[in-house]
């Protein structure tokens, strides 16, 4: 499978134990099929805070999401069932280490699309920062 141009919603929820924010985002992107899964890139917008920076979010075998983001600011975070990673989190205002330990992952995508979710817990220096979810749906352009 080649590259595909696809439309993305991008759903992303956090909450912090008392604060509850939730941001959708409608873009254009990549789709394509990898040797572990499928990887959906995309370019960020004034919407996210990410402006400058392209995300990727790559699947494998459904139980793990690498989402890398490269440009004006970068992280790259390993979300993966069973495992807690370290992983570097970049924001307009400087990067820091962060925990990551998903509570679920569930990818319902195949050559043409599909749905993925995930929830995960970020905490720095084992103190808690919140819950976040994303929900992404993929659907072909053409």
């Amino acid at each position: 499978m080649e590259k595909k141009d696809v439309s993305i919603k991008l759903i992303s929820r956090q909450f912090d134990g008392e604060n509850k924010e939730e941001t959708e985002v409608f873009s254009r992107g990549l789709y394509e099929k990898t040797e572990g899964g499928y990887r959906i890139s995309y370019d960020e917008s004034e919407a996210t805070g990410y402006t400058g920076s392209t995300t990727a979010l790559e699947t494998f075998a459904g139980s793990k999401v690498v989402m890398d983001r490269t440009g004006q600011v970068s992280s790259n975070l390993i979300i993966e069932k069973n495992a807690k990673h370290h992983c570097v989190y970049g924001t307009p205002y400087g990067s820091f280490t962060v925990g990551v330990n998903a509570k679920e992952i569930e990818s319902r995508l195949d050559d043409n699309g599909g749905e993925l979710f995930m929830h995960y817990v970020i905490d720095v220096n084992s103190g808690y920062v919140g819950d976040f979810e994303i929900s992404v749906e993929i659907k072909p352009l053409s």
